[in-house]
């Protein structure tokens, strides 16, 4: 026997989404795309070349869980609302999950582990004088603390790791919601 039909007050499988919706979905996409570039690539390597690194990780301990956790909403209703009007493409379902988990994963894991960290760095750093360096890499007195002072070299390797793993969920989601993109540029009928 089967259940009621389009009639008696289910949403068919395929259902046109509203333009609402649509604006929806493509604000929550592009809010998402448009962070993730500025962040990633325009401020990220920008400010990180232009201020003494102890300020650059202030402004990262402070703007990045917003941005996490804002990248994790928009994922999270981009998937809502793909699969409720898409569910006959799963491929395109899964690459929305994709992006909801690693970006979870990096708002609830490794951003807050990596801002930790930093700040435990930057504590030892300002009680030897250093942090005030400008540019993208430390300088030699940061390299001579990491070998003289063990405590702070494991800091230094945790650091690395949870940048380089956070770096990866965020390089992940810059390419889902790229595919993401590409998907709606190649289905649209007219601009």
């Amino acid at each position: 026997m089967e259940g009621p039909g389009p009639s008696q007050g289910t949403t068919p499988t395929n259902a046109e989404p509203t333009n609402a919706v649509k604006l929806l979905h493509l604000l929550f996409l592009s809010t998402f795309w448009g962070m993730q570039i500025w962040v990633t690539f325009v401020a990220g390597l920008v400010m990180r070349s232009r201020l003494p690194r102890h300020t650059y990780g202030f402004i990262q301990r402070e703007l990045c869980p917003y941005y996490f956790h804002i990248g994790s909403t928009c994922a999270f209703l981009n998937l809502t609302l793909f699969a409720i009007f898409q569910r006959a493409w799963l491929r395109g379902i899964v690459v929305f999950f994709v992006c909801v988990a690693v970006s979870a994963l990096n708002a609830q894991w490794f951003g807050q582990a990596t801002s930790d960290i930093a700040a435990d760095m930057h504590r030892i750093e300002r009680g030897r004088g250093l942090g005030q360096e400008v540019g993208l890499f430390a300088g030699e007195a940061c390299r001579e603390l990491r070998a003289s002072d063990p405590s702070y070299g494991q800091l230094a390797r945790q650091l690395a790791l949870y940048r380089a793993a956070s770096a990866l969920c965020n390089l992940c989601c810059i390419a889902c919601n790229g595919f993401s993109l590409y998907y709606l540029a190649a289905h649209l009928s007219a601009l």
